[in-house]
């Protein structure tokens, strides 16, 4: 959908969450506005930094499906952008990690395998530093 398809006034996010109104069992659909109103509740009162966020359904299983549309609502919400897509990296032994982008990046496998050197280093760096942490008595948990 392009943004001239939009009607006046819309913003991508509440078009993409239509869509999901109809294509999505109501449960599912409840599941995800419960997950997701927390987060473009501070989006749009513009209190993005150091927002925690964990695609999880509190002390309920979430869905794969529904973190992976959690990850979509949100990723218009933050672009404007309709055509973000989540894919699968296979980074390490650990299994594959999830990332949304957008459709043209999504499509070029040498941009996504930048974007698995880059998650590879930063595991790395993070083990690194939670060396560093434990041999120091700090906590590891970052």
């Amino acid at each position: 959908m392009s943004e001239s398809e939009l009607p006046p006034e819309g913003r991508p996010v509440d078009v993409y969450l239509d869509l999901l109104r109809v294509r999505m069992d109501t449960e599912d659909y409840r599941l995800l506005l419960r997950v997701v109103e927390p987060v473009l509740r501070a989006i749009d009162e513009h209190r993005v930094q150091g927002l925690d966020l964990a695609l999880d359904g509190g002390d309920e299983e979430l869905p794969q499906e529904v973190r992976d549309e959690a990850a979509l609502v949100i990723a218009t919400a933050v672009t404007g952008r309709l055509d973000n897509e989540v894919v699968e990296l296979e980074v390490d032994d650990s299994g594959p990690v999830r990332v949304v982008t957008d459709a043209a990046t999504a499509a070029d496998p040498s941009r996504l395998d930048e974007i698995a050197d880059f998650i590879r280093d930063r595991h790395r760096q993070n083990e690194e530093l939670r060396g560093i942490a434990k041999a120091s008595g700090l906590p590891t948990d970052f």
